[in-house]
């Protein structure tokens, strides 16, 4: 049997995250799902959200208050 090699994950971080900050988020895609993740543990877990429940988070995360 075979095994095909996993693509890496390409990890963005959010445009509202900062190097110094207390919030930095990161944000990986795949065919079926959207990874988020706290920057400063990679290793550490993920929440795992379809692309429509992304898509409908995405307007209530970029509120500004």
């Amino acid at each position: 049997m075979t095994h095909k090699a996993e693509t890496p994950l390409v990890w963005t971080k959010s445009s509202y995250s900062s190097d110094d900050g207390p919030s930095c988020v990161e944000a990986a895609a795949t065919p079926n799902h959207i990874l988020v993740r706290d920057s400063k543990t990679p290793h550490g877990p993920r929440l795992t959200l379809t692309p429509t429940a992304w898509a409908t988070f995405l307007p209530y995360a970029s509120r500004t208050r």
